[in-house]
């Protein structure tokens, strides 16, 4: 008689720190409380699910009655809740005592609501490194979720994986469950009667387990998938259909790993999942390897050439992207001082881990490097931790290092309301300008990049053949008209205070160590002074009589092209928002409000320039398609030199408060 085979079932819920509230709650009421609710009437199904913590502390206020749904279920032995970093880390990315603390904070948590200590380990993105399996087991984790292609990587075969393996680093032993990425890609967009039919073949030929685990966000906030999951009954048929077949069964991850033994030793590559290898890639590289995989694919050789065509690792995104590195080497440097502290308060450690959390630093179809919110919440954890720091150890007004490890010395120069960073790079650009009291980073832009996923802009939407539905994998649509000027490359980073002659960009400043605010190059002096709460930038323009000089401010606005960011001109009169071209023939003063922000900017000029405004966007993709993203207002300041030894001085204020 043919043994059942044990499909472990797992969802992961996740939302990124600094998520719209509203975003959260229509995926509550999309996806997350009818799952629950499906779930509950079913309790010989057994089942796994993670919700970050900072997840599981938003829906636990604000929803407590369906999350008292999901404690019944771990109660009555139904649900096995797996722990992770507390705000969702990429722990390979962070440091071993931050790895520790974050687990052991979601352990807390999941110990004092249900009574029951964690045993499994969510690994954020699947992002898997070896040495994060000391803080893993120091937390009481026995065993993680990663992809069966990372196990494919060693050598081993699909047919091998129904079971858990195991692995150790230093003699420090944890187990592994590898997740189908044939069920990955069912699940759950293949019809009801086509899941069953997977699994009872899998049975048939002796597999012991059907392991899955994964976002629980394709059962209702992709797109068609809410529709399709609960009113037209796919995530009911499922279940009944499990549990009506003899060939099936179901059990907790803790309940399998109890009865079963390991099959075996494995040692992983630095890995994740196989699309997480072709996303940290640029181009061109990121198109040759899609034009492999395409290949093997053409070839019908793909599942045995997948383990082989390696592509990158989750680290290249910090490679890939100057602005995703720069607020992580932020993150080390911070934690460091934070962990220099003998008792450092909570609300501190709470600042750091949610800086730490995972989405801002990263993209591909999913990940929110581009998304201006995602970044503002690190930048806003970053500061109030700074801040916290130096009430407690003040630093040195200016301090020089290559923090980032780009070659380049950055200088730090701050005061207790500002700090301003430049790059010894030649640009004579500002490439950070915090304010505390806002908590804000006003150069926290991104640059445009050519993206593998552009050369599918304008193809035909593509067409689901067959029953189910289309995975946002296959998806290719526009949720706006893209204009082709974002899809444009930048020379050069988006910055403030970029400054070019006769329309072409300077990029040849030098600094003195003795005075690294003031910047020298032929014929222009420049030099950056830091007041309480102003910054003011100054040229002085010798010889270069009746040259055009021209200065751009790429600024990071939290309102975007969004109503609540606006122009107020001198008189008080308001000649548009953001999103809008604003162009001024002469300006002296000119401010910009910000309701997001809860404050303002002011820009005074010493003498009358042009000024133009406009919005810079990116193209991005998402589960719903290509959509063009405002990163920053980009003005730009003009000026005829009138004489042969003349200055110039600009003015920007911060200004908290306002609304």
């Amino acid at each position: 008689m043919t043994q059942p085979v044990t499909l472990l079932f797992g969802v992961h819920a996740h939302q990124p720190v600094g998520n719209f509230p509203e975003v959260i709650e229509e995926a509550h009421r999309r996806c997350y409380r009818p799952f629950l609710d499906t779930l509950h009437d079913y309790p010989d199904f057994r089942f796994a699910a993670h919700f970050s913590g900072w997840l599981l502390d938003w829906l636990r206020e604000r929803f407590p009655a369906d999350m008292a749904l999901l404690a019944a279920m771990v109660r009555r032995g139904q649900v096995e809740l797996f722990s992770s970093g507390d705000t969702e880390p990429v722990l390979a990315a962070i440091p071993p005592r931050d790895r520790v603390g974050q687990l052991a904070a979601l352990n807390a948590k999941l110990l004092a609501w249900t009574g029951v200590p964690p045993r499994g380990a969510w690994l954020t993105e699947r992002v898997w490194e070896s040495s994060v399996v000391p803080a893993l087991a120091q937390t009481g984790i026995r065993y993680a979720m990663v992809d069966d292609y990372h196990l494919l990587c060693t050598g081993k075969q699909v047919d091998e994986l129904g079971g858990y393996f195991s692995t150790e680093e230093g003699g420090v032993p944890l187990d592994l469950f590898p997740i189908s990425e044939a069920l990955r890609y069912r699940l759950p967009f293949a019809p009801a009667a086509e899941v069953i039919a997977h699994l009872e073949n899998l049975a048939d030929r002796g597999q012991v387990a059907a392991i899955y685990f994964d976002d629980i966000e394709k059962f209702g906030i992709w797109p068609d998938t809410h529709e399709w999951v609960y009113q037209r009954g796919w995530l009911r048929a499922v279940i009944e259909g499990v549990l009506a077949s003899p060939k099936i069964r179901t059990a907790t991850y803790a309940d399998f790993h109890a009865q079963q033994v390991s099959r075996g030793v494995v040692y992983l590559p630095s890995t994740s999942y196989s699309e997480m290898n072709q996303w940290p890639l640029p181009m061109p590289a990121a198109g040759v390897y899609a034009q492999l995989l395409a290949g093997a694919k053409a070839a019908g050789r793909i599942d045995q050439y997948r383990p082989f065509i390696r592509g990158g690792i989750w680290r290249n995104f910090l490679t890939r992207y100057p602005e995703a590195n720069w607020m992580h080497k932020r993150m080390l440097g911070l934690s460091a001082r934070l962990a220099a502290l003998e008792a450092p308060a909570p609300e501190l450690v709470s600042a750091l881990y949610r800086a730490q959390a995972n989405d801002a630093y990263w993209h591909g179809l999913f990940g929110g490097l581009y998304l201006p919110h995602l970044r503002r919440a690190v930048w806003n954890n970053l500061l109030a931790l700074e801040a916290g720091l130096d009430a407690l150890q003040p630093r040195a007004p200016l301090a020089a290092l290559d923090l980032d490890l780009d070659g380049r010395i950055e200088v730090f120069a701050s005061t207790p309301a500002l700090q301003l960073v430049l790059r010894d790079d030649g640009l004579g650009a500002a490439h950070e300008l915090s304010s505390y009291p806002l908590r804000h980073n006003f150069a926290d832009t991104l640059r445009r990049y050519h993206e593998q996923y552009h050369e599918r802009i304008g193809a035909s939407p593509s067409q689901h053949q067959g029953e189910g539905i289309a995975s946002a994998h296959d998806i290719v649509r526009s949720k706006q008209p893209i204009d082709p000027a974002d899809l444009r490359p930048d020379a050069h980073p988006r910055v403030l205070w970029l400054d070019a002659l006769d329309d072409r960009t300077l990029s040849d400043y030098r600094w003195s160590a003795a005075e690294p605010q003031s910047l020298q190059r032929d014929g222009v002096a420049k030099r950056y002074a830091l007041s309480e709460g102003t910054l003011t930038v100054s040229w002085r323009f010798v010889g270069l009589t009746g040259c055009h000089f021209a200065t751009t401010l790429n600024l990071a606005m939290p309102s975007c092209d969004g109503f609540l960011g606006r122009y107020v001109l001198e008189d008080g009169s308001i000649p548009g928002g953001f999103g809008q071209a604003l162009n001024l023939p002469r300006c002296s003063r000119l401010r910009l409000e910000d309701g997001v922000l809860g404050g303002a900017l002011q820009l005074a000029c010493s003498v009358p320039l042009q000024l133009r405004g406009q919005p810079q966007r990116t193209v991005s993709q998402s589960e719903a398609g290509f959509e063009p993203i405002m990163q920053a207002v980009e003005i730009t300041l003009l000026w005829t030199i009138p004489d042969d030894d003349c200055s110039l001085l600009i003015h920007l204020g911060m200004e908290p408060g306002t609304s």
